[in-house]
C-alpha cells in the first residue's frame, strides 16, 4: 500500500561500481570525489534521482557520506547506522563513526594534498568551509557529478503536482508571512529559500516530490519589497489556480542562476544549507539565517488544532492496531503483516495522505536496530518471549504524527522490564518539566538519561527532534540533544523518544510528540518566564514492560494521568473490541 519491502540497494554492486568510480577520477585528473546523501535543495530527504550515496555503496539511511580516492573508499555514518550500514555494503567502504571522525578528520590521514572533486550543488557553503579550513593543502575541485555519468538507470527528477495548503490549516496567509518575513531583510535585498520544507510553508503549498514528505523541489528569492521569485518547473503547478497570488513570480528552474548573478546587491544565504553553486553566483552573499526556519518551528494556533486533530484521529488507528496485535498469538505473525495491518489501520481513517516515513517494526534482534527497516529478505518471525518494537507515522493534511511503542511478545524478561522502565522514566521526565525561558535541547537531554546511566546504560541517537505541521517528520531547528542549541519557544513541536539497544538481541524506544508551551505562574515564583511540554501523542504505553519498583511515586502519578486522559479521549472514537482492550491496556498501575 504505502510501504514496499524489496531491498532498494545492494552490497554486491558496490565494489565493480566503486572501481568504475575510481576509473574515471584517474580519467578526470583528481585524487578524490566526495559522495553525499543530499541534493541541491539540501534537505534532510532525497528523491530516488539524488540518492547517489545509496548507488554507489547499497546504504539507504538516511544520513551519510562517502569519500572515494583512488587506491581506497569509506562511508560515513552515525550511532543510528552502525549495525545497517555494515549489512549494507561491501568491505571495500571502510566504515568510519561519524561524526567522532569528521570528513577532515579522515582526509587528514587518508589525503592531505592534492585534488578532492565535490558536486558544487551537493556540497553546502559551511561544508566547504570546513574542509577548507581544515586542510589548507587539499585542493577542493567543484566538478560536474561523477555519478550522474556512471549511473545508466538514474530515475529522472521527480516532477510532482504542487497544491494548496488551506488557509483553515496554515493559520496565515502566504502574503502575510511573505510581508512579515520580508521585514526582517535588512540590509539585504533578497534571501535564497532553498530547502523544500521552507518552501513549501513559506508559499502554503505542498508537493511529492520526496517520498513521505509532501514538499516540493523548487527554489525561491524572498526579496525586501514583500515579493518572491519562485524557480520550479511550471507543469508542477497546474493543480495549483490562482493560489500564489501576484506577490508570488514564477519561472523555470534554469533561470535560477542568471537571476542570481544578475543581483547587485546584497543577498541572504545560509551557509548551512545553500549550495556552493549558489553563493558562486551571487555578487554579494550576506550569511544569516534561512528566514523561514525559526517561524515554522513556531506552531500557529490552527496549525496546532490541526496536529491535535491528527493525532486524535492516527491515535485510533494505533489503538486498534495494539488491539489485533495482543490478540494474534506469538509466531502467527511477521514484521511485514505487522506493517501492512498498522498502515492499514491509518489507511482507514479515511484522512491519510502517506506515512510519513517507512514503518519500524524489528522484532527481537532487528529491533536493536534503530532505524531498522523490514524487506523481504530481513523480515523475522514475532516470536514469544521477543520484544517489538513499532516506531510508525502518518502524514494528514492537518498534521504530521510519529510514535514509538515497544510490545512484549509472551511473557518479557527480567532484563526487558529494567530496560523499558529505565527508558520510561527518562520520558516521564521530560513530560513533567517545566523549564525557563532560553533552555535549549543541550539544557534538558541529560535527564532523559539518568535512569539509564545509573546503570551504566545509554543510546546513541538524540532524545528528540523537530515536527512539521504536515511537513517533513525530522524539522529543525530545535532538537533535544547534546547538539542542541536553539532556545525553545512556544509551538515548537518535538519529538520525546529515549531508547536503549541491545545489539543482536533486542529494541527499546518510547516516543512521544510533545508541543512547547507557557507554563503557568506558580505562587512565590522569581523565574519570570516559564515554559512546559503539551504531550500531543495520546496511545497507551505497554504496561505489562514496566516494573513498579524503579518508578518514584510522582512517576507513577504521571503515567496513571496519562493514560486516564488518553481513555477519556479516545474511548467515545474506537469500537467494543478495541474500547475494551483501551480500558484494560489504560488501568491504573
Amino acid at each position: 500500500m504505502f510501504q514496499t519491502f524489496t531491498e532498494t540497494a545492494s552490497p554486491d554492486q558496490g565494489p565493480a561500481r566503486l572501481s568504475a568510480l575510481q576509473d574515471l577520477m584517474r580519467t578526470e585528473g583528481v585524487d578524490g570525489v566526495l559522495v553525499p546523501r543530499s541534493d541541491a535543495h539540501q534537505g534532510e530527504y532525497v528523491a530516488p534521482h539524488d540518492d547517489r550515496l545509496a548507488w554507489l555503496t547499497g546504504f539507504t539511511g538516511s544520513a551519510g557520506w562517502a569519500i572515494a580516492l583512488t587506491d581506497r573508499a569509506a562511508i560515513f555514518t552515525d550511532s543510528r547506522y552502525t549495525v545497517q550500514v555494515k549489512a549494507q555494503t561491501d568491505t571495500v567502504f571502510e566504515k568510519v563513526d561519524w561524526p567522532g571522525t569528521s570528513l577532515a578528520d579522515w582526509l587528514a590521514e587518508a589525503l592531505p594534498e592534492g585534488r578532492l572533486a565535490y558536486d558544487p550543488w551537493l556540497l553546502t557553503v559551511a561544508e566547504r568551509r570546513r574542509l577548507a579550513e581544515k586542510l589548507p593543502k587539499l585542493t577542493l575541485v567543484p566538478m560536474e557529478n561523477l555519478i550522474d555519468r556512471l549511473w545508466e538507470d538514474q530515475p529522472a527528477p521527480p516532477m510532482g503536482a504542487v497544491f494548496a495548503q488551506p488557509l483553515e490549516l496554515a493559520g496565515e496567509a502566504h502574503e502575510d508571512k511573505i510581508a512579515r518575513l520580508s521585514k526582517t531583510l535588512a540590509p539585504v535585498e533578497a534571501a535564497v529559500i532553498t530547502l523544500p520544507d521552507s518552501l513549501a510553508w513559506l508559499l502554503n503549498i505542498r508537493g511529492s516530490d520526496i517520498p513521505k514528505n509532501p514538499v516540493p523541489h523548487g527554489f525561491a528569492l524572498l526579496n525586501a519589497d514583500a515579493t518572491v521569485d519562485l524557480f520550479i518547473a511550471p507543469e508542477k503547478l497546474t493543480d495549483l489556480g490562482d493560489h500564489l497570488g501576484p506577490s508570488v513570480r514564477t519561472h523555470a528552474p534554469d533561470a535560477f542562476i542568471p537571476a542570481l548573478k544578475a543581483r547587485e546587491g546584497m543577498v541572504r544565504i545560509d551557509p548551512a544549507s545553500c549550495p556552493v553553486a549558489v553563493h558562486e553566483a551571487l555578487a554579494q552573499p550576506v550569511e544569516g539565517e534561512d528566514p523561514c526556519i525559526l517561524p515554522k518551528a513556531c506552531k500557529n494556533a490552527a496549525e496546532l488544532d490541526g496536529t491535535r486533530a491528527a493525532h486524535l484521529r492516527d491515535a485510533c488507528a494505533m489503538v486498534r492496531f495494539l488491539a489485533w496485535l495482543d490478540a494474534q498469538a506469538p509466531g502467527s505473525l511477521t514484521e511485514i503483516a505487522v506493517v501492512k495491518k498498522l498502515e492499514a489501520e491509518r489507511a482507514a481513517t479515511n484522512a491519510l495522505r502517506d506515512i510519513s516515513f517507512d514503518t519500524i517494526a524489528g522484532t527481537g534482534p532487528n529491533g536493536a536496530i534503530v532505524h531498522y527497516r523490514v524487506t523481504e529478505k530481513t523480515d523475522r518471525t514475532v516470536e514469544d518471549g521477543h520484544l517489538l518494537l513499532v516506531d510508525s507515522g502518518g502524514q494528514y493534511v492537518d498534521g504530521t504524527t510519529d510514535i514509538t511503542r515497544t510490545i512484549p511478545i509472551g511473557k518479557p524478561t527480567a532484563e526487558h522490564r529494567e530496560a523499558f522502565t529505565r527508558v520510561l522514566k527518562g520520558m516521564i521526565a521530560l513530560s513533567r518539566l517545566r523549564f525557563p525561558k532560553g533552555m535549549a535541547g543541550r539544557d534538558i537531554d541529560v535527564l532523559a538519561r539518568v535512569a539509564l546511566w545509573e546503570a551504566g546504560l545509554d543510546y546513541g541517537h538524540g532524545t528528540g527532534h523537530g515536527v512539521g505541521s504536515y511537513l517533513c517528520v525530522h524539522e529543525g531547528p530545535a532538537r533535544i540533544a547534546r547538539t542542541g542549541t536553539v532556545a525553545f519557544q512556544p509551538g515548537m513541536i518535538l519529538s520525546n523518544e529515549p531508547g536503549f539497544y541491545r545489539e543482536g538481541a533486542f529494541g527499546i524506544r518510547i516516543e512521544n510528540l510533545i508541543v512547547v508551551e507557557e507554563a503557568p505562574e506558580r505562587p512565590g515564583q522569581t523565574i519570570p518566564q516559564m515554559y512546559r511540554f503539551e504531550t500531543l501523542t495520546l496511545v497507551p504505553i505497554d504496561r505489562r514492560l514496566i516494573d513498579t519498583d524503579l518508578l518514584s511515586e510522582a512517576e507513577r502519578q504521571w503515567l496513571d494521568g496519562y493514560h486516564a486522559r488518553v481513555l477519556d479521549t479516545l474511548r467515545p472514537h474506537v469500537d467494543d473490541a478495541a474500547g475494551d482492550w483501551l480500558e484494560l491496556a489504560c488501568q491504573p498501575l
